[in-house]
């Protein structure tokens, strides 16, 4: 327990020690801190920029602090002199106060002054002047305020100093940004306000049409050439030129001047489409693919990570957008990816190699600026190294395109060259191979000529060899059908086997008509002999007088009612047996009725009947019954 109160002596000792210490160190180095500075402005003063120690600042790391709050903490002493070149808010989330002391030795008479600020990044500016009666009058910016409400219709932030009488003034401002930016603080006068931003943006004119025109110029090469190097090339500077005129305001002022929170977006993405445009440029411009894979796998990786990263800033984390240096990376790929395959022998690398190189020096003398290790170097050189950068970047690159398009026209004048010689050799060969061919059709032909008089000869042989066979079976034919005619007379058949002879109804009605008009046609309406072909079957229609006539009309099949052969067929039986088959076998051999085959059986019978008192008229065939009906009937009509 008595370990106890010997810490407790020995802590409080220590912590008398250091409070001594500490007023001792103060007393020692008080005399040594300066004062802020402050700046004369005299009537002859045009333009001045506040640097080191004439800039003192203080971190709201809240964000909420008032001007009441700031200028007791003024008097407080919690200023802190600036100890860069130019001051830079370090901590994003905090907000910035500065201040700085002006003098006007003897008063400005006829001259109206202006604070102004450059980075055009930056979110929230308000400045603080002291009016006539030293009461301090508001008046605010940014790059979140609409660009209408800007008393000057300028890309930079102006401020006008209204009390310019004599004595010191002190200036204060307060800037708040989601960016890191470099606080520029500008005095001068109206004139020179406006001299300085004729000229500024003349030079802007210059840049952004020199940009339009090499967008013009290299599409219409890939309207001429239809090379892809020439679409990316543009899509490139074309993302150049929209990332300067976000950067410098530009955009702001003449694109989307109601649209103020396009400002956190806009060089983020025009910077993202710069970086993947560049990419893909460098790797069909170069090759990359067929030329060097390692590098082609590099970039396509780049790519991806690039896109990425993008998306995360776009839809998540927009407050990445400000880390513009990450573009490096892609950019070194590319300029590493051109060395590579320069060293390996592609020409047109070079210029490739020479236009990163301009872009990577304007952009270390842009960052020996934001540092404030350009003390001393022309505001334009500095201000300007990354806008020069991107014009040589453009020139050697379409230097670039334009070589790789020599180098090609180059390739096609040697490929048509060789193609002339293939062709000519191609030629002397196809001369004599078609002399050989000649030569060979020649002999085939005669070959051929030989064949086909043999084949011609056999073919007559065969010729004559068919006619007889054809004499052969016309007269076989012939025997044939009088053989069955002759069956036919001999012996009775069976219908399957009559059915050979008569198949169908115009096989029986084509017999009927050749019979019936064996001696020529004649109507038996007009006596008409000319006649056509009728609409029945094997009908005749006179020409006279359009009668048509049936070829079974006055025939013993007139008003026939069952099939036409089946009918020849009973009247073949009747005249085989002459008439003593029944009709019950009638009926069994042909398949009909009884009735109807007793109706032809007494028909058929009545005909032969009348054959007996007359033998010498006795028919030799069963066919010459048919046209007994036509006989009978004019018999009756004679008698």
């Amino acid at each position: 327990m008595a370990v106890l109160p010997i810490f407790h002596y020995t802590y409080k000792m220590i912590s008398l020690l250091k409070v001594y210490l500490t007023a001792i160190l103060l007393c020692f180095f008080l005399p040594l801190l300066k004062a802020q500075e402050m700046v004369n402005i005299k009537n002859n003063t045009i333009e001045h920029f506040f640097r080191y120690g004439e800039v003192s600042y203080l971190e709201d790391r809240s964000g909420v602090m008032n001007f009441d709050e700031i200028r007791l903490q003024d008097k407080l002493g919690r200023f802190k002199p600036n100890e860069g070149y130019y001051p830079i808010n370090f901590s994003r989330p905090s907000a910035y106060w500065y201040k700085v002391k002006v003098n006007f030795p003897s008063g400005l008479t006829g001259k109206l002054g202006l604070i102004e600020f450059f980075d055009q990044t930056t979110d929230e500016i308000t400045a603080y002047f002291p009016d006539a009666q030293g009461n301090y009058k508001r008046e605010d910016a940014g790059a979140k305020t609409r660009f209408e409400n800007r008393l000057y219709q300028h890309k930079n932030f102006e401020f006008t100093i209204t009390n310019q009488s004599e004595g010191p003034h002190i200036l204060y401002f307060r800037l708040k940004s989601a960016n890191h930016v470099n606080v520029i603080i500008v005095y001068r006068t109206l004139e020179r306000f406006i001299h300085y931003a004729l000229l500024e943006y003349i030079s802007f004119g210059l840049f952004y049409g020199m940009i339009l025109v090499f967008c013009l110029y290299n599409l219409l090469m890939f309207f001429a050439t239809r090379l892809k190097e020439y679409v990316y090339y543009v899509l490139f500077i074309f993302s150049v030129g929209v990332y300067e005129m976000s950067a410098d305001g530009i955009a702001f002022q003449f694109i989307w001047p109601h649209l103020p929170e396009l400002n956190n977006y806009a060089y983020g993405t025009a910077l993202y489409c710069m970086s993947i445009f560049a990419l893909i440029f460098t790797k069909i411009l170069l090759q990359v693919k067929k030329r060097n894979p390692t590098f082609y796998f590099i970039i396509q990786l780049t790519i991806v990570i690039r896109t990425v990263y993008f998306a995360i800033c776009l839809f998540a984390k927009n407050e990445w957008f400000i880390y513009k240096f990450l573009e490096f990376i892609p950019l070194s790929v590319a300029f590493l990816t051109a060395a590579v395959i320069w060293y390996q022998g592609f020409k047109p690398a070079r210029f490739f190699v020479l236009a990163h190189a301009f872009l990577f020096v304007g952009a270390i003398i842009k960052l020996i600026a934001v540092l404030g290790f350009a003390e001393g170097w022309p505001g334009a050189v500095s201000h300007y190294s990354i806008s020069f950068g991107f014009i040589m970047e453009m020139v050697l690159l379409s230097f670039s395109i334009s070589d790789q398009v020599r180098l090609l026209r180059k390739e096609r004048d040697k490929a048509k060259d060789e193609a002339l010689k293939h062709i000519e050799l191609n030629v002397v060969l196809q001369k004599s191979l078609n002399e050989e061919l000649e030569e060979q059709v020649a002999e085939r032909t005669r070959e051929l000529t030989i064949q086909s008089e043999k084949i011609r000869e056999q073919a007559e042989y065969i010729s004559r060899i068919n006619i007889l066979l054809e004499e052969d079976n016309v007269k076989l034919k012939s025997n044939i059908e009088k053989i069955t005619d002759a069956r036919i007379e001999s012996i009775e058949l069976t219908f399957d086997e009559f059915k050979q002879k008569y198949p169908d109804r115009d096989q029986c009605y084509r017999l009927l008509s050749d019979i019936k008009w064996k001696d020529g046609f004649e109507c038996r309406k007009c006596a008409g002999t000319n006649y056509s072909i009728g609409r029945r079957p094997f009908s005749r229609r006179c020409k006279k007088c359009f009668y048509e006539e049936s070829p079974m009309q006055d025939t013993i099949f007139e008003n026939n009612r069952i099939p036409i052969n089946k009918a020849f067929y009973i009247v073949y039986l009747m005249f085989s047996t002459q008439g003593k088959i029944s009709s019950y076998q009638l009926a069994e051999k042909v398949g009909i009725r009884q009735s109807t085959c007793w109706a032809y059986a007494i028909r058929i019978k009545h005909i032969l009947e009348q054959q007996k008192p007359h033998p010498k008229n006795r028919k030799s065939s069963w066919i010459d019954l048919v046209m007994k009906h036509e006989q009978n009937t004019s018999s009756k009509t004679d008698g």
